[in-house]
């Protein structure tokens, strides 16, 4: 049980953390592929949409900033259009003062995926992987020292493209041990001694491999490993990362403590690494000691390692998975719309076809079930959007919703055939429906294809509308009418 973390979560809020390391940009290219080029035996792409979010250190930063931390960003950009689209993505991020360098004489890091059904078909690689001009040392170590005293912990996010040069992170580390500022890196390379005089290291399980020379089989060959490093390069500790074997922090002169990963199953470890940083820095800025820092870094990363792509990981997400060991089943299909969205394309990648149908759902009665079951049988997995208690109010009058969106919520996720639900304060559930891109939207027959809300954009992307046939008789409005009329009768047989 992990529900003891879930109150010093509130002490991981509203700390700023320094971040130095090699920001990327992420692109994705998302289409079809229906035939063979007739040029070379290639697939050709058709091309449907394309999105792209902050890879390397920057996605550091939005661990941060989703698990409610505030960010000082000091990086490297080129002079082009990624470097462009960098800078518009930190400035549409809250709580993050970027410090950007732009280097003229190198590209930004572009890694570009071509993606079809889900698949990756390739990914393009744009990048100089050497270490950055003296003029660029300088300036980076500038920006740090201006920053660094507003800091307390200082995250280095090596992804071994140039940013952190030997001299800048010697420098850095040294900086921030005049400042007793705490310096976490990720590590890259073989070469560890550039780290000397860290705190701590967050290497792999492959590279504490490389660095000792010998195979991590074990919790116990992960310590040992990481007491070679502790002594050889005078670092407090070491949080290993062992994948599904979990996380175990190893403090100098301290017993090492290891916290299992969360059973769940795993669909992109893209990214994870980022999670677990972001998670240990917060929660030391907040004053957490080493071992809550790694058990809630270990949640992290296997939150994350359960979406798709390179993702982060929200306070709200620690928190809903700190509650699973002690949830019902159905309290853990209640979700927020970013969840969801993130839940439907899981379900996209493992070929699951996503349905949708929403309502107010108001003291639920057969016709409610049958449009359910409907919907259910229509696809694999059925997500339910459920108008709020004030949304209801709106379109039903002041005297609905008779049941409040609680318990609403409350009874729909007790149903089997309901995978997730969704409370939504719009009049319509126009927005969630373009966030979770069902295959399929269902509604009652009472409406046509052309009314149904969001019918044209499902329809626009392949998707399918769904008229679901009625019960005859069934509605909450004349459920309520029926009970007044009892109320109204058995008052004139009592007077």
């Amino acid at each position: 049980m992990t529900t003891h973390l879930i109150p010093l979560l509130d002490k991981m809020i509203g700390h700023r953390v320094l971040v130095v390391g090699d920001v990327m940009l992420d692109r994705y290219v998302y289409g079809q592929v229906e035939r063979i080029s007739p040029e070379a035996p290639i697939p050709v792409l058709h091309i449907q949409r394309e999105a792209m979010t902050l890879g390397g250190a920057g996605n550091v930063v939005r661990n941060i900033i989703s698990l409610g931390g505030e960010v000082n960003f000091v990086s490297v950009i080129g002079k082009d259009q990624a470097g462009g689209d960098i800078e518009r993505e930190l400035g549409s991020l809250p709580a993050i003062k970027p410090h950007l360098i732009v280097d003229a004489e190198r590209p930004t890091t572009l890694k570009t995926r071509y993606v079809a059904d889900n698949q990756q078909l390739l990914r393009a690689d744009r990048e100089i992987a050497q270490p950055v001009s003296t003029d660029i040392e300088q300036q980076i170590l500038s920006k740090v020292k201006s920053v660094l005293e507003h800091s307390g912990v200082v995250v280095l996010s090596d992804y071994a493209k140039g940013v952190l040069s030997d001299a800048v992170v010697r420098e850095i580390i040294a900086l921030a041990n005049t400042k007793s500022s705490r310096v976490l890196i990720d590590p890259k390379g073989r070469d560890f001694a550039r780290y000397k005089g860290a705190t701590l290291l967050t290497p792999n399980r492959k590279e504490l491999a490389e660095i000792s020379g010998t195979p991590i089989r074990s919790v116990e060959d992960a310590e040992k490993a990481a007491r070679n490093l502790i002594s050889t390069y005078g670092i407090q500790g070491v949080l290993a990362k062992l994948g599904s074997d979990g996380v175990c922090i190893i403090m100098r002169d301290e017993a090492p403590q290891h916290f299992h990963a969360k059973a769940r199953e795993v669909f992109d470890v893209s990214g994870a690494g980022d999670s677990v940083l972001a998670a240990l820095a917060l929660a030391l800025a907040g004053g957490l000691s080493y071992p809550e820092a790694a058990e809630i870094a270990n949640i992290a990363g296997s939150v994350v390692v359960g979406k798709v792509g390179t993702a982060t990981v929200a306070r709200e997400e620690l928190a809903h998975e700190m509650m699973r060991g002690a949830a019902r089943e159905d309290e853990i299909k209640l979700t927020g719309s970013a969840q969801a969205a993130e839940q439907a394309e899981r379900w996209r990648k493992q070929g699951l076809k996503v349905g949708f149908t929403n309502g107010c759902f108001d003291l639920l009665h057969p016709g409610h079930i049958a449009l359910l079951r409907q919907a259910r049988a229509a696809c694999d997995k059925l997500v339910v959007g459920l108008n709020s208690d004030a949304s209801v109010k709106r379109l039903k009058g002041e005297s609905r919703p008779v049941q409040n969106e609680t318990s609403r919520a409350a009874v729909l996720s007790s149903l089997a055939d309901v995978d997730l639900v969704v409370i939504f304060e719009e009049d319509t559930p126009l927005e969630l429906i373009k966030a979770i891109r069902p295959a399929i939207l269902v509604k009652g027959a009472d409406y046509s294809v052309d009314q149904v809300v969001g019918g044209d954009i499902i329809q626009s992307w392949g998707g399918k509308v769904v008229l679901a046939k009625l019960v005859e008789g069934q509605s909450t409005t004349a459920t309520i009418a029926r009970m007044n009329t009892a109320g109204t009768a058995k008052k004139i047989s009592n007077a």
